[in-house]
Formats: C-alpha cells, structure tokens, sequence
C-alpha cells in the first residue's frame, strides 16, 4: 500500500473513531510503529489531526471547516454513490449551479456523460481539473478561499446574480428537522444563498453523517430543497417531513 492510500485510510478511520493508536495501526497495515508515526506527523502538519501519547486524535477545530483536500479524501464511495443518484436529475443542455463540496466534485466527473452542459461555480479545483472535459465552465471570480479551494465574495455574488440556471447542485455540513440546512463556514454559505435564489430547482447531496446535526451558518430551509440525495434510508421522522415538504428523496 502506497503512503498517501494508507494516510487515507488513517483519515477515515480518525473521523469515525474520533482518535487512533499507533500500535493499532501499525498492526492493521502490517508497517512499523515508526512509519505510522510519521503519517500521524504529516497528517497534523496539514492540520488534520493533533498527535497525542502514542496515537492522535481529530483536530477539534478542524473539523469545523476541513480543506478541500482532506474532505475530497474522505468517503468516496459514499460520495460516488450519492453523484449516481443525481445523474438522472440532469440532461443535455442543462445550465448548472454547482458548490465546491466533495461531494459535488465526484458529480461533476459523472456529467462527462452529458452533453451540452454549462457549469457556473466558484470552485477552484473544479475550474482546474474540468478545464478539458467539454463543458462549458463559468468562473464566479471573486476572493480566494484557500482552505475549501473555492472563490467567494461581492465579486462571485455578482457574477453569480447575471444567470439563470435549470439546476443548484450543492452540499452542506449539517441537516436538521429543526434547523434546515447549515454548513461550516459563512463567506461559502452566503454565496450559496445566492446560488440557489438563481436555481429552478434545487439538489442537495448529504450523506447519512449530516443528518440530525448542526453547524455554524444557516443556509436554507428544508422546504426550499426539491431533491435530497442520500446513501441511507433516513428515519421515519425524516421520511414523513420530506413528504410533508415535498422533497423528493433519492438513496
């Protein structure tokens, strides 16, 4: 196994278990304790986990707002699968508003399959690794945010007001029955709010983790979603709110 594979697989499990053991892990990927140790301190160099006495533990902090990098190496299974289920949602020559989640990212690799698509976004990577894909690809501008590799601001607000689009395709941190949808940090939210009033419909992509949770900045309520994509049937409670809204549910 190479070393960034298994520092993923270090990631998924200090994100399910909250905090890992060196001894364990040297264990579980048959390397030495020594190697393992300097997973742990390349890992807290990015700013993904604090090292304690013999192991680490997830950073608390970051976990309010991971960068793109350590969230795009999180669960992409459940992430391939959740772009899946939106594949049907979009068709040839749909204009799209799409987030610079994870979760989105994995959507868009799907749409090479689409034809005639226009994608307005204020996500950096996406600029950069669709530059060759064929779609028409719309920046928003605007003041970069490094952590999330994503632009936002009064000049993405205003790129973003020029267009009308068929789709709003994002993702969020956290939902609530309560509390509706939220997401981590507020300069990324604002600009999604901006996205969706643009939108005819719009897709939300939440894996099972998100539910019955909450973060830091609101950013709409339930009743404005038209579908919510998952990987796992949801509770009753939230199987009869969804009706009750109108919210088509995909998982």
């Amino acid at each position: 196994m190479l070393a960034a594979e298994r520092r993923k697989k270090i990631i998924d499990l200090v994100h399910q278990d909250k905090r890992v053991l060196v001894s364990d892990l040297s264990r579980m990927f048959e390397v030495t304790e020594e190697t393992i140790r300097r997973d742990l301190e390349k890992l807290e160099k990015d700013g993904i986990v604090s090292r304690t006495y013999g192991g680490a533990m997830l950073n608390r902090h970051t976990n309010e707002d991971l960068p793109f990098v350590t969230r795009n190496a999180l669960n992409t299974e459940i992430k391939r699968s959740i772009a899946l289920k939106a594949l049907d949602l979009i068709n040839d020559g749909d204009t799209l508003m799409v987030d610079p989640s994870s979760t989105a990212f994995e959507f868009l690799k799907l749409l090479e399959t689409k034809s005639n698509l226009t994608i307005i976004t204020n996500s950096v990577n996406i600029l950069h690794d669709f530059a060759n894909s064929g779609m028409n690809i719309i920046s928003t501008g605007g003041s970069l945010r490094y952590r999330s590799l994503s632009l936002v601001g009064p000049v993405a607000h205003d790129t973003i007001q020029r267009y009308n689009v068929d789709t709003a395709v994002i993702s969020c941190k956290a939902i609530d029955l309560d509390k509706g949808v939220t997401d981590s940090n507020e300069p990324e939210c604002e600009l999604k709010k901006y996205m969706l009033r643009q939108a005819d419909k719009v897709v939300l992509l939440a894996d099972h983790t998100k539910f019955d949770k909450t973060a830091f900045s609101k950013l709409i309520e339930l009743s404005n979603i038209d579908y919510l994509i998952t990987d796992r049937r949801p509770s009753e409670a939230w199987l009869e709110r969804l009706s009750r809204d109108n919210i088509e549910l995909l998982y």
